[in-house]
Order: C-alpha cells, then structure tokens, then sequence
C-alpha cells in the first residue's frame, strides 16, 4: 500500500520464537506525504458518498472482516505472541464496532434542527457533522487489531480518508486490514498503510494535510506525538497508559471478583491498557478474597494461558517495578523477583505495597498485580485517584446503588460493574481517559464526533419590526425593545 524510498526495510518477528513473520518497507516523510496527498483525494470522493453509501460499504468490509477473522487472528497471534483464542475475541469485538459505526453514522452526525430561542425565533437553526479530510491513525501493539479500528472505522464513518501506520512490532496486522478494505472500496484509497519506525509516525502526525491524529500508546510517546501535531495546530486525541483499579466492596461475589481480577491483570501478559493493576479490598473481605484470588493466579502458567512480552524492553520495567516494590517491604504471594525470564514473565501478586511504589504509581504493563486492605470503598477510590493515570476501573460490590456511586467516583472515563473491561463490548459507549491517559474519545456518539468539524448554520426566515440589531441602521428605540425583552426573559431571581 505504499512505497519506501530508497528500500529500506524491516522485519516483525514472533515475540516467543524471534521467527521472521514479515518483511515490510520503512516508509519515510516522502512516502508519508504520497499517501496523504492521495488520501485528500480519496477523502473527496468518500466524503461525497453520502451516509447511505457509505453504511453500504462499510457493512460489506465487516463482512469481509468477519469471513477473514481466522486469518486475522493468526496474523495477530504471530506478531504478538498472544494465544490465537484472544486474538479472536479482539477482532470480534472489532468487528461488532464497525457494524455498530457504520448503522450509527447517520444518526449521529447528520443535519437536524436545534432549538434557536426566544431571541432567534425568527431563525431557522440547524446543527451537522462534518469530515476532517484526511485522519491519521497511529496504533499499538498490544491489541492491534481492536484498538486503533475504534479510531479508524468511525473516522471512516465519519467521511474521512484514513492512513494508518501500525506499530513496527505489528506491521502485517495493519497492512491486511487495509488490503481487507479494498476488497469492499476498490475505486480509492480511503484507507491507506504506512510503516516504520517513530520518523513515519513523526512524518504523518506534522503533516500540514492531516485534519486529525488519532494516537494510542504510551504517555510519553503521545507527549512526542503531540508536539509533531502542534506545528500544523493539528487536533489529537490521545488515548494513552493506565494504572487500572479493582474495588471489592464488602458485599461483593468475592469468587466473581478474583476470577475478573486475574483475567484483568493476567491476560495479554498484562498488556493492556485497561488491565488491572491495583486491587482494593476493605477489611472484612480481604482475607477470603486473597485465597480466592491466588488459588487462581497459581494456576496459571506463562506462555499457555497467556503469551510472550511483545515489546522486549518491557521486561525491564516490570522487574523494576517487582524489584522497587520488594525492596520497599511488600511480600510476593505468587511469583517474585524472578518473575521475569524473558520473553515470559510468570504471574506476579504483591500485597503490602506502599503506595509511593513504582509498581502502584506507574503503569507495569506486564502478568502483576498488587492488592492493598483498605478500611472501606470510600479510602478503595481514594487510593485509586492517587495517580496520574485516570483511565479505566472495575468495582465489585453487591449493592447496586453503592456500586455505581463509587463507579461514579473513580476518576477514569469508563468503569466496570460486576464485570471486568466490560466496557470495550459495548460500541455505544465512549473510551478514554483523564490526565496521563489522555484526552479525547473514541467509539460511541462521541467517537464519531471526535472525527469531524461541527457546522452549524442559521437561516432567517423572516425579519422582525422594529429589532433590527445587527445594521447600522439600529435605533435606540430597538436596543430599548431588546433590553426590555431579555430583562422579562431573564431578569427574575430563581428561588
């Protein structure tokens, strides 16, 4: 899909095995420039299609989704080393966003009448959404297949052209979900591919001909990305790290509990942004949730229950991060220092952590988790706000009520009840973060608003006597007239 100069390249590699699984080109500024510059036209074009049409098609590429996912899925297990069961639950949920994005689209962005007031009851007021242009994608390696399609199948929705550069770790997943597309929009480039290193995704974020960047990563990296975007005043939203909590009330299903505490934290290796990496639990319940929980973390085993690191330098991190918390007084209740034998890393529980730890303040990335007795929820979300990160959370609690009052609290974008990550299925609702997790939203309403420019229009429909306002025209007997309308209007005291 596109072409590097002078013919460099690079290869993907299985994580667990270091096999070569693909050899793709080191697309520079000059390549990155091409596509975009073809994008703009494709833009164009797909902009002029209409809601309907492109309903149609984007329908169509989720079909072919869906009859590739096997495919998918092995891509995915091969760049990342992930069991191909959860790379098949990730293209799943993907698929059941593009479905979700495409029937939405209309409904959502298109024009529709808005109230005009008092004061402007002479006008006809109207409100749409319209595209960017050209939408830059840049995304991770972790879920490379689920993650950046909540930017590009509602930029896609939206109207805009997408180029998108993956991650150098998973290159090949992105290049077979654009060579997918052009199985269902043959005409245009409406979905292009990039690869390389951080210079192409430095080249596509400070293109002057991007409308948007839409960036997943880590917060570092999105604090680069954002100063490439700055240049052109390019819009970015940032969807970065995590430090995820676990609340368990004292009336929680406390097996329901540990088994989402374990999947949260353990699946991927940990490599998830909206993983758990903290737990809570109040007093009364601490004890009975721990066995609960280490029976089932002892029963898990690297590299079949879970894969490889993918990234390799990310074993350093968490041994660190084991390393800081040991040497500080907490005790290893599964696993210990060593933990890490790269590329596996085998499942780690700390209790008695302090919580000025790097491994209760800064995202671990990795199969740990620490758990942490607290006297009640309210001191549980409490300590889970004490960091920079403010992305997601999860709060078990027998209480209705109760839950969704401490859910409420947690300062992340999205939480769980009684669930864990649950939120990712479910393509109405908005993901992103606070703080150091970023900023903007994709998937839902919001998502595909965050890929478009709103145009709002208002048309006179007659002229009112004696208020003419903006002419120069005017008389004092019309400001008169105006301000004795907006003193009734809004002049009165509320009690």
């Amino acid at each position: 899909m596109s072409t590097a100069t002078e013919g460099r390249t690079f290869e993907s590699v299985h994580p667990a095995t270091g096999v070569v699984v693909g050899t793709h080109p080191i697309d520079d500024a000059v390549s990155v420039d091409a596509a975009v510059e073809r994008g703009r036209g494709a833009a164009l074009w797909w902009g002029r299609l209409g809601f309907d049409e492109r309903r149609r098609r984007l329908l169509d590429y989720k079909a072919v989704v869906t009859r590739n996912l096997r495919r998918i899925a092995e891509a995915v297990s091969q760049e990342t080393g992930k069991p191909e069961g959860d790379a098949t639950l990730e293209a799943a949920i993907a698929i059941t966003h593009i479905d979700w994005a495409a029937r939405n689209a209309r409904k959502v962005l298109g024009p529709r009448r808005v109230p005009s007031g008092l004061l402007g009851v002479n006008l006809a007021a109207t409100l749409e959404y319209l595209p960017l242009g050209v939408v830059g994608v840049i995304g991770p390696w972790n879920y490379p297949v689920f993650t950046p399609m909540g930017s590009i199948v509602y930029a896609l929705a939206a109207g805009n052209a997408v180029v998108f550069k993956p991650s150098e770790l998973t290159p090949g997943v992105g290049v077979l979900l654009a060579e997918l597309f052009a199985e269902s929009v043959p005409e245009h480039p409406v979905f292009q591919v990039v690869t390389g290193f951080g210079e192409t995704g430095a080249a596509l974020a400070g293109h002057p001909g991007v409308g948007k960047v839409a960036f997943t990563g880590s917060t570092a990296t999105a604090k680069r990305v954002m100063a490439a975007c700055a240049a052109n005043l390019t819009p970015l939203v940032a969807e970065c790290g995590g430090k995820d909590a676990l609340i368990v009330d004292r009336d929680a299903d406390l097996a329901a509990a540990a088994d989402a505490a374990v999947w949260g934290a353990m699946s991927n290796a940990g490599q998830t942004c909206v993983g758990v990496e903290r737990v809570y639990a109040v007093a009364p319940v601490y004890d009975d949730f721990m066995r609960e929980l280490t029976r089932r973390v002892a029963a898990l085993r690297a590299g079949e229950d879970y894969g490889p690191i993918t990234m390799p330098e990310q074993a350093d991190v968490i041994r660190r991060h084991v390393d800081d918390a040991l040497a500080k007084g907490a005790t290893a209740v599964v696993g210990g220092a060593d933990a890490v034998r790269p590329p596996f890393v085998d499942p780690v529980v700390l209790t008695d952590v302090p919580e000025d730890a790097s491994a209760v303040q800064e995202e671990t990335f990795g199969p740990t988790i620490t758990v942490a007795k607290v006297a009640d929820a309210d001191e549980a979300v409490r300590r889970a706000n004490a960091v920079a990160y403010g992305l997601g959370g999860t709060v078990f609690s027998g209480n209705v009520r109760r839950a969704t009052e401490l859910a409420r609290a947690m300062l992340g974008g999205m939480t769980a009840v009684n669930s864990v990550i649950s939120f990712v299925g479910v393509p109405s609702l908005p993901f992103g973060g606070t703080g150091a997790s970023g900023f903007g939203r994709i998937h839902g309403a919001d998502g595909l608003r965050e890929f478009t420019r709103p145009k709002a229009i208002s048309r006179q429909r007659f002229a009112i006597p004696g208020m003419n306002l903006t002419s120069f025209t005017r008389t004092p007997a019309d400001l008169e007239r105006l301000v004795k309308l907006v003193t009734f209007l809004h002049g009165r005291r509320k009690s």
